[in-house]
C-alpha cells in the first residue's frame, strides 16, 4: 500500500549545526535533486538584477558567448563542493578555482555577500513552488551553516552571525540594490536563451513564458522581462504543486543523484577542474 513520503529520519536525527554537510547532501541528493537545481538557477537569476553585478558578468563576455559552458561550470562547481564536501580534496580543489575565476573582477564584499545570502535562502523560498514539502526549519540552518562555511573559505567578510539576520541582509539588499540596467537585461537574457535551448523550438515560446512566470515583481522589473498575465502565472504555479503532490507518493530514492556524475552537456566526455571557468590563457 502507497504511503506519502514523510521526513526521514536520516535527517531529522542530524544536528543542523554539527551535521550540517550530511544535511545538505542528503536534501540535495535524496530528498530534492531537481528542486535544489531550479532552485540555485534561480538563486542567479536574483544575483542578474543587481547592476553592480550584471555590470561585471557583461564585461567578461563569458555569458554571451558561452553562456552553457558558463552556466555547467558554474552547477559543476557548486556540486564539486556539496557533494565532496568543502574540506575535501574536491572540495578544496572547487573553491580555489572559483577564487581563480573571481580574481579577475572588481567585486565588492557586499555583491559577494548577497550572492552567497541567495544560495542560503533561495533554496527554500523558491523550493515552496516545486517541493512535496517546505524545509524544516533544521534544514534551513543547516543550509546556512554550510554556505557561511564556503563563504570564509572564499574569504568573504562580514557574514552574519545568525540565520536571521542574514536573512534581513538579503532583503535589505534587494530593496536598496535592485534597479534596471542593461546589463541586468543581457545576462538574464543569455541564461534564459541557455534554458530554453533545453527545449525543442516549436515549445520555447511556452517555456520562455514559464519561466516568466516563476519570478516575482521586482525580479522581472530589475531585468526588464514583461510581468505576464495573472492566470498563467497561476496555471504554471499550480502545475508545479501538481507535479509535487505526485512527487510525495513515488517511492523515495534509493540511490544519491550526483551531478558531478551526470550527463554533461559542455562536457560528454568528463572534465578537469581546469577547465571549469574562462579559459586560463586569456
Amino acid at each position: 500500500m502507497f504511503k506519502p513520503r514523510v521526513t526521514p529520519p536520516e535527517i531529522t536525527a542530524l544536528d543542523p549545526i554539527q551535521d550540517h554537510l550530511k544535511i545538505v547532501q542528503w536534501v540535495g541528493e535524496y530528498e530534492f535533486p531537481f528542486e535544489t537545481q531550479r532552485s540555485l538557477e534561480f538563486a542567479l537569476f536574483r544575483t542578474f538584477a543587481v547592476p553592480s553585478i550584471s555590470s561585471v558578468l557583461v564585461s567578461s563576455g563569458h555569458f554571451a558567448a558561452h553562456g552553457q559552458k558558463r552556466y555547467d561550470d558554474t552547477a559543476l562547481i557548486i556540486a564539486e563542493i556539496a557533494e565532496n564536501g568543502y574540506d575535501s580534496e574536491q572540495g578544496r580543489a572547487a573553491i580555489r578555482r572559483m577564487n581563480q575565476i573571481h580574481h579577475h573582477f572588481t567585486i565588492s564584499n557586499d555583491d559577494y555577500l548577497y550572492v552567497l545570502s541567495t544560495f542560503v535562502f533561495e533554496p527554500s523560498r523558491f523550493g515552496r513552488l516545486l517541493s512535496w514539502r517546505e524545509a524544516t526549519d533544521n534544514e534551513k540552518l543547516a543550509n546556512y551553516v554550510f554556505w557561511c562555511e564556503i563563504g570564509r573559505r572564499m574569504n568573504i567578510q562580514n557574514i552574519p552571525d545568525t540565520l536571521q539576520a542574514f536573512e534581513q541582509f538579503n532583503r535589505d539588499y534587494e530593496h536598496d540594490h535592485f534597479h534596471y540596467a542593461d546589463s541586468n537585461h543581457q545576462v538574464a537574457e543569455s541564461s534564459v536563451q541557455v534554458f530554453l535551448q533545453w527545449y525543442p523550438a516549436i515549445v520555447r515560446p511556452l517555456a520562455r513564458q514559464a519561466i516568466y512566470a516563476l519570478m516575482d515583481d521586482e525580479l522581472l522589473k530589475a531585468v526588464g522581462f514583461p510581468k505576464p498575465a495573472r492566470w498563467w502565472r497561476w496555471s504554471v504555479r499550480k502545475a508545479l504543486k501538481l507535479r509535487a503532490v505526485v512527487v510525495k507518493w513515488m517511492p523515495r530514492r534509493r540511490k544519491p543523484f550526483l551531478l558531478t556524475q551526470s550527463a554533461i552537456r559542455t562536457y560528454p566526455s568528463g572534465y578537469k577542474m581546469d577547465d571549469l571557468g574562462p579559459d586560463n590563457r586569456k
